[in-house]
Formats: structure tokens, sequence, C-alpha cells
């Protein structure tokens, strides 16, 4: 009956609870029954499957599926622990455990709720079974243990997404069924391609709009009149897969190829920012990012840190990555404000060196010379990085250079392009 009434529209269902369920303790248990609520696509699929790949537009409802199905898994086994595996630890504890409004303590009903040690990364059901946090900047910490079950959130934003990957299926060899959830917007990167191809995964695809009664009217006007009928808009709605733009500087492929897991030494480090014009929350993110030249003298993009925050809030950032990994100075523009930028990281840390760019050109021909140097080998994404990817790779000629692209460009121009010999050679 449930599986049934899951086929309904949600105005329907409630009044099929009123109906179905007379007494407090009948509709508390009903408002539980996942079968009851969910969509088609966000129950299980039938058949001999070996993952389950959910790629579908934002507000579609991956986190609520995900968390239903460990659920469910952790009540009905197979009785083996389980794998929660998000972008970082913190993005699995906030989405995925603790804090999401469709996360696993809040779906959870009181007669059936973990208990989760945030210390030991541990969430214990009643019933004994256990469920470990891992990460996808960490890999190597899936090195070992084994798990029957597992879920993977946002996998497409992965750090080292393929060797998460790799390091979590050797371990899910519990049981005589052990499976994985997979939920993501998609990117075009291999592994999502891969586990596309694959003839042992469900491959289910979903839009925004599939959760429309369940989403905010402001959400729907807003994503509506920022991304429909737009080529990104395919991806974040809709959950297609984009190819890269044949006309864009950087292709994936070149990004691939100059791919490295770790930097080699490093002889200098920069930061660099492009700072967004404004800080409400409608404005350009703040772009921040971290590059190296190496002993070999190639460039090394080692991390993308751009945010949405208040000039206070974006100069303590930079500065904090200054930091951490002991740079050497800190870039920055003229041309956008480059003197409020210096004033605000004065502010904060009066003795910080900071190198001031004035680009009399135009931010194509600022942007080719380092495209070049990918395209040449020269340059090299430490790990990935896929919002600073996806800005590379849809990035043409013409349009307005979005902030992580042009914050990557400054650090090497800095490092590099102005060594125009070496550049040549």
């Amino acid at each position: 009956m449930a599986e049934l009434i899951a086929l309904l529209p949600d105005s329907e269902k409630e009044q099929a609870l009123a109906e179905l369920a007379t007494t407090d303790t009948e509709q508390t248990a009903l408002a539980y029954d996942w079968a009851f609520w969910a969509r088609p696509k966000q129950l299980p699929p039938s058949g001999d499957w070996r993952v389950w790949l959910i790629r579908s537009g934002r507000g579609f409802g991956k986190t609520r599926t995900g968390a239903e199905w460990v659920r469910y898994r952790a009540e009905h086994g197979p009785y083996y622990p389980i794998a929660l595996v998000g972008q970082t630890k913190a993005d699995v504890r906030d989405t995925m455990v603790e804090l999401g409004e469709s996360s696993i303590l809040k779906v959870s009903p009181p007669w059936f709720r973990p208990h989760f040690e945030a210390s030991k990364r541990r969430l214990t059901w009643p019933n004994g079974m256990t469920a470990t946090i891992f990460s996808g900047d960490e890999p190597d910490q899936l090195r070992g243990p084994q798990h029957g079950s597992a879920w993977v959130d946002e996998f497409a934003k992965f750090r080292y997404p393929k060797d998460t990957w790799d390091n979590l299926m050797l371990g899910l060899r519990l049981g005589a069924d052990p499976r994985a959830l997979v939920t993501s917007t998609p990117r075009p990167i291999p592994i999502i391609k891969q586990l596309i191809a694959d003839p042992y995964t469900v491959d289910v695809t979903g839009s925004t709009y599939d959760n429309a009664a369940n989403l905010s009217p402001v959400f729907l006007d807003e994503v509506r009149r920022q991304y429909e009928g737009t080529r990104l808009g395919k991806q974040e709605l809709y959950g297609e897969i984009l190819e890269d733009n044949p006309g864009a500087l950087w292709q994936r492929a070149t990004l691939e190829a100059c791919r490295v897991k770790v930097a080699p030494e490093l002889t200098r480090i920069v930061v660099a920012i492009d700072p967004a014009a404004t800080s409400g929350k409608d404005s350009d993110e703040t772009g921040i990012v971290v590059c190296g030249k190496g002993s070999d003298g190639h460039g090394y993009v080692l991390d993308d840190l751009s945010l949405r925050a208040t000039p206070d809030g974006w100069a303590r950032a930079a500065i904090k990555a200054y930091h951490a990994f002991k740079a050497d100075r800190i870039v920055v523009e003229t041309n956008q404000g480059g003197e409020m930028v210096s004033h605000t990281l004065r502010t904060i840390e009066p003795t910080l060196p900071i190198t001031q760019i004035h680009a009399s050109r135009g931010k194509q021909v600022r942007a080719e010379p380092v495209a070049a140097l990918f395209e040449q080998g020269k340059c090299h994404m430490v790990g990935n990085l896929p919002d600073l990817e996806e800005q590379l790779c849809s990035w043409t000629i013409g349009d307005a250079s979005p902030d992580r692209l042009d914050s990557m460009v400054y650090c090497l121009t800095d490092l590099l392009v102005t060594n125009t010999s070496w550049l040549m050679g």
C-alpha cells in the first residue's frame, strides 16, 4: 500500500495519511515511513546492482534519500558497518549526519535514533549497528576499514575522488550484498563517467523541479532566474553532465593530463585575491587561490579557498591561507579596488607582504599565457578543485571572467609569466 501511495502527489498524501492513521501512534509511525512519502526515484531500485548513483539538480532530495537509505540498512540489514563519505568531515557531520534538515539524525524516528559520537566520527543505532565518517580529502583513512554499505555524498566535488573511491570499494566487501549509494550534482570528471558506464551501476537522474512541491517558492524563483535556460542550469537544475565548452581556454582533458596528487618541493608560494565588489547574499564570491612554483620550474595550483564574505571575512581567510601554506606574499590586482584590498589586509596584519599588479591588458590577454602553460604541461592541479575547474572549463573569451579563475591567473602570472625566457623556453 505504501508503495502505491508514494505515487500520489504530496497534497493527496496528506489526506491519505489522515485516512490511514487514526491514532497518534499510527500517525507518528506513518510520518516516518519513507516508502509512503518518497517519490519513486528516491526508493532503492530493484535488481542486482552494486552502486546506486543519483545525479540530480539542487533541491531534488538527494540528501534525504541518502539518509533514509542508511537508516533502512541500519535497521533492516545487512548488519555490517556503514561508511559515510563526504567532501570533508565537516560536510559529513553537518549535512549528512547532524545539522541538515534531511540529515540522518533529523529523519530518524525516536525509537530508532542513533547516538552520534563526534570525537569518534561514529553513529551507533539501538540495535548495535554503526556508521563511521570519512572524507574525500583524506582518502587513506578508507584503507583497511571494511563495510557492508556506503553512502557517498557530493562525490563530484571531492579533492581526491579516484583514490577515495578505490579505497572505499576495496573495503566494501562485508556480507553477501555490499552496496553503495552515491548522491551528487554531476560534473564531467572521469570517475563519474566511469560509474555511469558500469553495468553494475543504476544511474538515476532528476531535476530540481521534481521536488517543487517541497521547495520554497522563493528558492524556485531564484534558481529559475539564475540558471533556467543557461548551460550551467542543465547541470545545477537538471543534473545533466556538461561536456567541455569548445570556446573555453581550458579543457578538462588538459587539466586531467596535468593533475598531480602532491606538489614537489616549492620555491615560492603566493595567495591571490579577486575581491567581490559587495558582500550581500547575492554578491559574487571573493576568489582566493593558492599557487606555488616548484623546483622544476612548473606552477602548482594548491588550493581554492574562495568564499562569499565581508571584506573582513575574506581578508582573514586569505591571511589564514598565507600562514597555513607558508606563502611569501599575497597578490592583488589594483584595477578592481586593489588599494582597498591592501588596506583591508594590512588593517589585520600591518606587515603583510603584498604585491599589487596593474593589468594594462584585457583579461583574455592575461589568461591566455596561463592557459598555454597548462597545454605545455608546465602547470598542474594538485588534486581536484572542482569549483575552480568548472569556471576554467566554462569561461569563454568575451564573457566576464569569474573570481576563482581570475585569482588563479594572478597567482600563476606572478609566479611564472613574468619570467618570459622560461615561458617561451
